[in-house]
């Protein structure tokens, strides 16, 4: 695993806002700081010199002018005036983009924006979001989403006044991009960075903190790890080169339950890897979990693994996706005895840590990017990740390395529910 602090001096405190849990441990992880990540939007304590406050204001399907609001009042509550401003947005252009931009944007010299995440095949060129080298806007990203997908990134700000900045000035070198840069500034607008790779998010934030005081940043993960690295006392390799294995869990004689409450098709796979490697799987049909009076208790084995999700065979529009994973985190937060987590999807992430009363976490390394392991308050062993991130082994993956004892085993059957609701079978061991 890549362990969440790589630096040994960071000259200022950073404040970090995500619109949804899982976005916010991925900031974390990347900044690579000694972090706290609060589940807000709330009044916090300011961060430290060389500390990183992440807060996951919960704002993916909020109203527009409520997302707005958590974000001034984020700002308003937690950062110092030494701080670096972070603003972590979905790699897909998703949530309430604009008016949380606006709402950031206010009272700083300039924003400078690079949601690029080269990691994830996510590129911006012409100030357009491309997906593996499709523009976002010719894929099926958003199916699942009922507004129509933004054609560019300008048009996804709103009215928002930018000034796009071409690869070819973000690869010019560190002199000529702060002239780029300032330029913008100069025209009141807040420039928009093109970038395919990872150096390119460095240039950036390199050159942004150059800028003096009042310039915030804003973009995913990558220009976060960019940042983290500008930064750090040194120069460290790219997480995704240097991750090692998790060591044994302190709390591998508790259950492991992988929740699945994202809608992504990549997660049939995933758990089909997990099946196929012996972990039972219960897939809760939505008319059971649209039962409010009568949900379904998981009966879980005592150091088994299991995944649970909701059965997504006939669809689930976007309309009651929202209702049902409510329901399937009411459902994993009854489990009677207390099971390490593996949470997919921010929405599903932050539904189920409501449900148990979890307010923070301690971020302490990323199993695979994105994959980001934190200890809860009660002790937990907690993994989140976003719904549409990790290759069809993310999952085995993460089990793997949260029970490195358990080896796989001839498939069990899948469990099914019983007649009755309560109980659902348990599952079996990696």
């Amino acid at each position: 695993m890549s362990p969440v602090t790589r630096s040994r001096r960071a000259p200022h405190p950073v404040l970090a806002l995500a619109d949804d849990l899982s976005g916010a441990a991925e900031t974390a992880a990347a900044l690579g700081l000694r972090s706290r990540l609060v589940l807000g939007p709330a009044t916090v304590a300011p961060p430290a010199g060389g500390e990183a406050v992440v807060i996951d204001l919960d704002t993916r399907r909020s109203p527009a002018d409520e997302a707005a609001r958590a974000v001034r009042t984020s700002l308003a509550a937690g950062s110092p005036d030494d701080a670096v401003m972070f603003k972590k947005v979905d790699s897909l252009l998703r949530g309430n983009l604009a008016a949380e931009t606006a709402a950031y944007a206010e009272g700083a010299a300039a924003v400078v924006i690079a949601p690029a995440l080269p990691v994830a095949g996510r590129t911006v060129l012409d100030g357009v979001m491309h997906l593996h080298g499709t523009p976002l806007h010719a894929t099926n990203a958003w199916r699942a989403e009922s507004a129509p997908v933004p054609r560019s990134i300008p048009g996804a700000l709103g009215s928002l006044s930018t000034a796009t900045v071409p690869l070819a000035d973000v690869r010019a070198g560190t002199n000529v991009l702060i002239e780029r840069l300032r330029a913008a500034v100069g025209d009141g607008r807040h420039p928009l960075c093109d970038a395919e790779t990872q150096s390119d998010l460095d240039a950036i934030a390199e050159a942004a903190l150059q800028l003096g005081p009042g310039i915030r940043l804003l973009g995913t993960g990558g220009l976060a790890l960019a940042l983290g690295r500008s930064l750090a006392a040194g120069r460290p390799s790219h997480p995704e080169e240097d991750e090692s294995p998790l060591s044994p869990a302190a709390s591998a004689d508790r259950p492991l339950l992988i929740v699945v409450g994202t809608a992504e098709p990549g997660a049939v796979a995933q758990i089909a890897q997990l099946t196929s490697n012996g972990v039972g799987h219960i897939a809760l049909p939505p008319d059971l979990l649209g039962n409010a009076a009568e949900l379904p208790r998981l009966d879980v084995a005592p150091s088994g693994i299991t995944v649970v999700s909701i059965d997504n065979s006939k669809g689930m529009s976007p309309c009651s996706g929202r209702r049902l994973v409510a329901a399937l985190a009411r459902t994993v937060a009854d489990v009677p005895m207390q099971t390490d987590l593996v949470l997919t999807g921010g929405e599903t992430a932050r539904s189920v840590l409501d449900a148990l009363g979890i307010t923070q976490l301690t971020p302490v390394g990323q199993i695979h990017h994105g994959a980001v392991c934190a200890h809860s308050p009660d002790g937990r062993t907690i993994v989140t990740r976003p719904g549409s991130f990790g290759d069809a082994d993310s999952l085995l993956r993460i089990a793997r390395a949260l029970r490195p004892l358990h080896r796989p085993q001839t498939p069990a059957p899948s469990p099914t529910l019983a007649a009755e609701p309560p109980p659902v079978a348990q599952g079996e061991t990696l």
